[in-house]
């Protein structure tokens, strides 16, 4: 075990007083810093360790399995092979290149599926847990097309925009990468579990945090960090004003990456923090088209894939399917914009009667068309 390159950087990351300054100090006179295991005591010290960094790094040279730091290393690698938990190091050639040169860039990634699609480009999508019928439409959709133009989507596995996005996805065929702020032996959240699954049977599941930790509210600001980092944009599908999407888009930013948001209506406060980025200069995104666009100058579909590709909602607008419908309502559809318009304005628009007006719209809620919202409803389509 304490020749492993995996076991190491292990250990390293247990360190004491050990974070990303004092290794990016270190990595100036020792490019590889698993070498620092080698080292003599007052090599350590005038490399300026502190104390009790120095004596972890003594019993890791004596193999004192006893030591608590060096015990804790056994039991990570133990939970990784017991659980079928892959280890990916700063050192190893499949470290993805994107997040390397990201500030704070994790030592140690723990993986479940296929770690090939580290190689792809990626494009996050991430948005609100409350998300509206609407925003969980655009991330399907966009995900799905995302993925059919050769870009692996990314996100955090959490409730609305995230499930949406890497559920879109898989259903439209293609892989996906989700990024979880715990352990990878508990998928969190629990309502996605079957969905996580998925994910590792058909994609790639990563964590900074080994076996047995549990979700904590501190892991998913920097979580975000690795799903920003690993991207080369990040779609902002809805989010409130305080957001914990807004804190994923600034550190995108931070990091050089384009960042693109979906507009929504004025009325709705989960596009409050949409209109925020695009008003401090995000794309403002209506097609896949236009996050294409913006990637250009360092990213190109490949002819064959995108000549194949199937037309989606996301990158046309066609008219909904209403041919079916009758004239009642198709005269409702027509008179929904995308606000909320309460059942008083569509009666007095169509002339239908209060009951017939419920009827209608309960059937293009179940067509997909239209769906309820604070103050009425509103077309999704």
């Amino acid at each position: 075990m304490f020749s492993t390159p995996s076991a190491q950087w292990l250990f390293l990351t247990r360190l004491p007083k050990f974070g990303p300054v004092r290794r990016r100090e270190l990595l100036a006179d020792i490019p590889d810093l698993t070498h620092l295991l080698t080292l003599n005591s007052a090599t350590l010290r005038a490399l300026g360790l502190a104390a009790d960094s120095l004596a972890a790094i003594q019993a890791w040279q004596q193999r004192d399995e006893s030591h608590p730091m060096v015990g804790e290393v056994w039991s990570i690698l133990n939970n990784c092979r017991r659980h079928g938990i892959g280890i990916l190091t700063w050192q190893d050639v499949n470290y993805p290149e994107q997040l390397r040169h990201i500030h704070d860039a994790p030592v140690v990634l723990y993986t479940l599926g296929d770690t090939g699609l580290l190689g792809r480009d990626q494009l996050a999508i991430i948005g609100s847990r409350k998300a509206t019928r609407a925003g969980l439409d655009h991330a399907r959709r966009f995900a799905a097309e995302l993925s059919a133009r050769q870009l692996l989507v990314t996100s955090g596995l959490a409730l609305g925009v995230d499930g949406a996005a890497h559920a879109g996805a898989l259903d439209a065929g293609f892989p996906t990468t989700a990024v979880i702020g715990c352990g990878l032996d508990r998928i969190y959240p629990n309502q996605h579990r079957r969905l996580g699954e998925r994910v590792i049977a058909e994609g790639l599941m990563l964590s900074e945090y080994p076996p047995g930790t549990p979700a904590r509210a501190a892991h998913f600001p920097q979580r975000n960090r690795i799903i920003s980092g690993l991207s080369r944009g990040v779609l902002v599908v809805e989010a409130g004003l305080r957001s914990g999407s807004l804190i994923t888009a600034r550190m995108a930013l931070e990091q050089g990456r384009e960042v693109f948001a979906i507009p929504g209506s004025v009325h709705s406060p989960v596009a409050r923090g949409c209109h925020q980025l695009i008003k401090q200069g995000a794309r403002l995104v209506e097609t896949v088209d236009d996050i294409l666009e913006e990637l250009g100058a360092w990213w190109s579909p490949p002819l064959t894939e995108t000549a194949s590709a199937p037309e989606s909602p996301a990158t046309t607008n066609p008219q909904p399917a209403v041919a079916g419908l009758d004239r009642r309502e198709i005269a409702v559809f027509e008179a929904l914009g995308y606000d909320p318009q309460s059942t008083d304005a569509l009666s007095s628009a169509t002339g239908l009667p209060a009951d017939q007006l419920m009827q209608s719209l309960l059937l293009l809620e179940l067509q997909g068309l239209v769906s309820s919202a604070p103050g009425g409803f509103q077309k999704i389509a």
